[in-house]
């Protein structure tokens, strides 16, 4: 790994590094805020995903979550949304390609060699984190938002015992169902949509994938509520499925970070509260 950026806040650090990824077979970088501790004491973590166009800057700059997660001892790591070079396949559309991996492993070429971004935010990179800062592999939470709240939730709910709490922003809750997520999983994955439903977040509910402690923020105002999120799905598998979830509809609120940075330190709270009762 190397180090390319470290910024004293909230007397913790927020830092920014960049490695060689065996998963994506690129170069990839993540930013991670490591809050003021005693030496040898580890702590939770909380994985944030971001959305289309995104990359790991976003959420460090905007969202704000610095000041919480110094308040309640939480790492908080902001992965990249694709893998980055020269030699990536690239789509001219915003929603596919770079900035638009939708946390799949891609099986079909070009896609396939380095868009694994499942088996990157998965696997390599809570290894990489683990053997490199303070954190308790143990209390892990997971969020993000849109694209990456979709990832947040498919993450989380095929990995229960691992995530002790799941929260997102307007996440895209049936991919399989909405213009955004056909064209992705179609791409990425293939015409067989047998093979989609482990990213999407209704059908793992519906198939039989549970989790206790789940927190939604949706904004009314959010101009892609309608065609492209579709939050009432969600509540539908929910109540179907008898699985608690708190889905809060916030009205007048968009799809940007201003919304975002308005109920961060909920959402950092929420999963605190969750790993530090386990």
């Amino acid at each position: 790994m190397e180090q390319v950026s470290t910024t004293k806040s909230f007397g913790g650090e927020q830092q920014v590094w960049t490695h060689d990824s065996a998963s994506t077979g690129t170069p990839m970088t993540f930013a991670i805020y490591v809050p003021e501790h005693e030496e040898g004491a580890k702590m939770p973590v909380i994985w944030w995903l971001s959305g289309l166009t995104c990359t790991h800057e976003n959420a460090m700059t905007k969202a704000h979550y610095q000041k919480a997660c110094a308040e309640h001892g939480v790492v908080f790591v902001c992965p990249d949304t694709s893998p980055r070079g020269d030699d990536v396949p690239d789509d001219e559309r915003y929603d596919f390609g770079k900035g638009a991996g939708f946390y799949v492993d891609a099986t079909q070429e070009p896609w396939c060699e380095h868009y694994r971004m499942r088996s990157y935010v998965e696997d390599e990179l809570p290894s990489l984190v683990m053997r490199h800062f303070p954190v308790d592999m143990a209390r892990q939470g997971i969020s993000g938002h849109s694209m990456g709240g979709h990832g947040a939730l498919t993450i989380g709910l095929r990995n229960p015992d691992r995530f002790t709490s799941i929260s997102a922003f307007s996440p895209i809750v049936a991919p399989t169902q909405v213009p955004w997520g056909e064209k992705a999983l179609a791409g990425y994955l293939g015409e067989d949509r047998v093979a989609w439903r482990e990213y999407d977040a209704c059908a793992l509910i519906a198939d039989g994938a549970r989790h206790g402690h789940v927190l939604i923020d949706q904004g009314t105002a959010d101009n892609f509520l309608e065609e492209q999120l579709q939050t009432h799905r969600l509540a539908e598998e929910c109540e179907a499925a008898e699985m608690p979830a708190n889905i809060r509809m916030q009205e007048g609120y968009d799809h940007s970070y201003f919304f975002i940075s308005t109920f961060i330190e909920d959402h950092v709270r929420f999963h605190a509260e969750q790993m530090f009762d386990k």
